[in-house]
């Protein structure tokens, strides 16, 4: 049996989010597969060599577009027309900003020519930085336009970066369960309260008793662990949702077997919200 990856794992080797990975995935650059042991999306060598090629690719600036081309295409052609159009870009990016320190430099010469004691040369300098402010072509002063036209042109196209998948700094809540089974039982509750996805899934052989569990509840990660020790108290996690609807199906699946739990129509801020502490003793501020 091939030796599967999981994308935590996956992650961490190739300094990329799981997000990145799912993506890659839902644009059929990559594969995934389960197996019996495992419900979650594992990877297998052949899917990691083809990451490698991938992240080799965008650190190149090449589009997912031409990535799929590539892919999609048996021999050498399309990958060299891809590095070939890449390598013109960039030399007519160079040229532009050859021309664009040009302008800089000309614009420079004008500023030490200019006499600030006079309200016309001021004027001028004045009127020319406007007009790139504007980005107005066609301007109205006794200058030499040419140079601020050519000027916005050539920004305009610097301006025009290759498609870059960033990486993003995160935060996630912790919450400790105590029991294993207290820890599968939240995830369940919390997906059908809020839609949340459950990203991963991670236990140790040398402790059978302990499961971590990844969910995304509206882009918030929350991980939870069977683990006995203080999360903060399990304090409030506040949710802001879009609808009413959301909020009431929320509250409603929550304070089953829960505690001191309300709504409220008069806070000023918000035309109704919700706490509530529920059956794991997780506090909850809703509002929306």
């Amino acid at each position: 049996m091939k030796e599967l990856i999981k994308v935590r794992d996956m992650s961490l080797k190739y300094d990329i989010s799981a997000r990145a990975l799912k993506y890659y995935e839902d644009m059929g650059l990559i594969t995934s597969t389960r197996n019996d042991d495992y419900a979650y999306r594992m990877y297998d060598g052949e899917a990691a060599k083809r990451l490698e090629q991938i992240l080799i690719l965008r650190k190149l600036n090449i589009s997912i577009k031409d990535i799929q081309r590539i892919f999609n295409t048996s021999g050498s052609e399309v990958v060299l027309e891809v590095l070939e159009k890449k390598v013109g870009d960039i030399d007519e990016e160079v040229a532009l900003l050859h021309e664009l320190k040009e302008i800089v430099i000309e614009f420079i010469r004008q500023i030490n020519q200019a006499d600030f004691s006079k309200d016309s040369d001021v004027k001028l300098l004045y009127d020319k930085a406007k007009e790139i402010e504007n980005q107005i072509i066609n301007v109205d002063y006794n200058g030499n336009a040419a140079n601020v036209n050519r000027l916005l042109e050539v920004t305009e196209k610097l301006s025009m970066s290759p498609e870059i998948v960033k990486k993003h700094s995160y935060f996630y809540l912790i919450f400790n369960l105590g029991s294993k089974k207290a820890v599968i039982e939240a995830c369940e509750l919390y997906c059908k309260a809020f839609g949340a996805e459950k990203t991963s899934e991670d236990t140790i052989p040398e402790l059978p008793e302990w499961i971590g569990i990844n969910i995304n509840i509206f882009g918030l990660g929350i991980f939870m662990q069977s683990n006995d020790k203080p999360a903060g108290g399990n304090s409030c996690c506040c949710i802001h949702f879009a609808t009413e609807e959301e909020l009431r199906k929320a509250y409603n699946t929550l304070i089953q077997e829960g505690t001191d739990y309300s709504l409220h129509t008069d806070w000023g801020w918000t035309s109704l919200s919700a706490l509530l502490r529920d059956k794991f003793d997780n506090g909850w501020l809703f509002c929306i």
